[in-house]
C-alpha cells in the first residue's frame, strides 16, 4: 500500500510539473537553436558537440511562420540557402505543438518546453530533440556587427 502510495505520488509530481506553454511563450522560438542532444524512447541519449547547422525559428504574432537550418561562419554570419519549412504553433487539449509542412510532407511536434533558453520539441517516432538558444560566432574579433 504504501509503495502504490508513493508511485502515486511521484507520478503527480511529474504531471504537476510540466511547463504549459502559453500563447505569450511563442516569440520565445524566434532566433538560432543549436542542438544539444536527442533522448531516445528507451531513455538512451545522444549527445552533440559543435553543430554544423542550426536551426532558425521566425513566427509572427499569428503563431505562423518558417524553420530553416542555417550554416554560421567564423565571421559571425550565416550561410542560408532557399529551402525552409512553413510552420504553424497551434495549442490543443493542453498541449502545444509545431505543425511543419513543406510542398512534399507535412509533419507535428509536440513542444514540450520553450525558455530564453532551452527548446524541447517530440517528434512521432518518440524521440526528444534538445536544443539550447546560440547566436553568432564571430572569431574575427574586427569589431564589425553580427547579422
Amino acid at each position: 500500500m504504501k509503495k502504490g502510495f508513493g508511485v502515486l505520488l511521484v507520478a503527480l509530481l511529474f504531471v504537476g510539473c510540466k511547463q504549459k506553454i502559453t500563447p505569450a511563450d511563442v516569440a520565445k522560438i524566434n532566433g538560432y537553436w543549436e542542438i544539444e542532444k536527442v533522448v531516445f524512447d528507451d531513455g538512451q541519449e545522444k549527445q552533440y558537440g559543435m553543430n554544423e547547422a542550426y536551426d532558425f525559428f521566425q513566427i509572427d504574432k499569428n503563431n505562423v511562420g518558417i524553420r530553416k537550418k542555417v550554416v554560421p561562419q567564423l565571421d559571425g554570419t550565416f550561410l542560408v540557402n532557399n529551402t525552409f519549412e512553413n510552420v504553424k504553433v497551434r495549442f490543443a487539449d493542453e498541449h502545444t505543438y509545431l505543425d511543419y509542412n513543406t510542398p512534399y510532407m507535412k509533419w507535428s511536434e509536440e513542444l514540450l518546453t520553450l525558455t530564453d533558453k532551452e527548446l524541447v520539441v517530440l517528434n512521432a517516432e518518440k524521440k526528444e530533440y534538445h536544443y539550447k538558444k546560440t547566436g553568432p560566432i564571430n572569431l574575427t574579433d574586427d569589431g564589425k556587427k553580427t547579422k
